[in-house]
């Protein structure tokens, strides 16, 4: 029933955007707008020293950008293999390919360790079922999610973004969260 609900919700994503690509997945790829892949980066405060692994990496964009304009290495999981093919070319043509890797893999077997930042763009009940492993990481480790919070785990950071090319949604708008691994 769920997995027919989100296909049914991809589809209709799906004729209202070509930014949004229907997959027999628990998430459906939706395009992050360019102006808030860069914010996210920003808003985890990405230096060339971190590692960035974004969860359901789809096309690539937020671990590309995050080589080219803030010069951290970084890592793309995501389900779907022609979206990995497709984030390996977009990460050579943008001279990048030498400091990024994509992996068809499912991102709750991905090994989240080396990670100083997580970024991920997935749907509420995904976060939550992350949660656990990802309050789990070394303290310091930033996580940022776009549009979607983690329950009564409160964020450190909220912050709206303008989005006029978001694809889905009533607003225009998308909302950032930033959380920082608490030392325990």
């Amino acid at each position: 029933m769920k997995r027919r609900a989100l296909l049914a919700l991809t589809s209709v994503a799906a004729s209202a955007a070509a930014q949004v690509v229907p997959v027999d997945t628990d998430v459906p790829f939706v395009v992050t707008p360019d102006n808030v892949t860069r914010e996210m980066l920003k808003l985890a405060g990405v230096k060339p020293d971190d590692f960035v692994i974004d969860l359901g990496s789809g096309d690539g964009r937020i671990v590309i950008v995050a080589a080219r304009q803030f010069g951290a290495r970084g890592l793309g999981v995501e389900i779907v293999p022609e979206l990995v093919e497709k984030s390996r070319d977009n990460a050579k043509r943008a001279g990048v390919d030498g400091r990024v890797e994509f992996r068809v893999q499912d991102l709750f077997a991905t090994d989240l360790s080396q990670a100083t930042v997580i970024t991920m763009y997935l749907l509420p009940e995904v976060n939550l079922q992350l949660r656990p492993r990802l309050q789990a990481l070394k303290p310091g480790t930033r996580i940022v999610s776009h549009d979607w919070d983690m329950g009564d785990w409160k964020p450190d950071r909220i912050v709206t973004v303008e989005a006029p090319d978001k694809p889905i949604g009533r607003e225009k708008v998308s909302r950032l969260y930033l959380w920082t691994v608490p030392v325990r």
